[in-house]
């Protein structure tokens, strides 16, 4: 992604994120959310993914559903992590073009579909929510 677009992105996560629930703002403070490029060639193979188009975000660390007094939830590094290049993919229309508003709409669940994993939540319960 060339410069000016990584910057037009960027000022658009920005602006989603300014206008999340302050509850979903709380845990970003907690958790640290990454915004790159792409997933690495590593991540891919990992998670059986072809593409990096048909990824748009990872979530890293323990679900909040299994961490316990045993777990030590805190001494696992939990991240989210978006990934402009399958945003901006799943935001095309037939065309190929994408509009602000769709882009702003696809960063959005993005991110509340990865804190969902941080809530111990599967795809398919993700899927139901409507964050799929």
């Amino acid at each position: 992604m060339n410069p000016t677009n990584r910057k037009y992105f960027d000022r658009q996560v920005e602006w989603v994120l300014a206008r999340l629930p302050q509850s979903v703002l709380a845990i970003l403070k907690e958790v640290p959310l990454h915004v790159v490029d792409q997933p690495s060639k590593r991540l891919l193979k990992e998670l059986g993914v072809a593409e990096p188009d048909e990824l748009c975000g990872y979530f890293c660390g323990l679900p909040y559903t299994e961490c316990s007094a045993f777990t030590f939830c805190s001494s696992v590094p939990t991240s989210v992590t978006i990934f402009r290049r399958g945003i901006v993919s799943a935001s095309r229309d037939e065309r190929g073009k994408v509009c602000r508003s769709e882009l702003r709409e696809q960063i959005r669940i993005t991110v509340l579909h990865e804190l969902a994993h941080l809530h111990g939540m599967d795809e398919d319960e993700i899927d139901k929510i409507g964050y799929g």
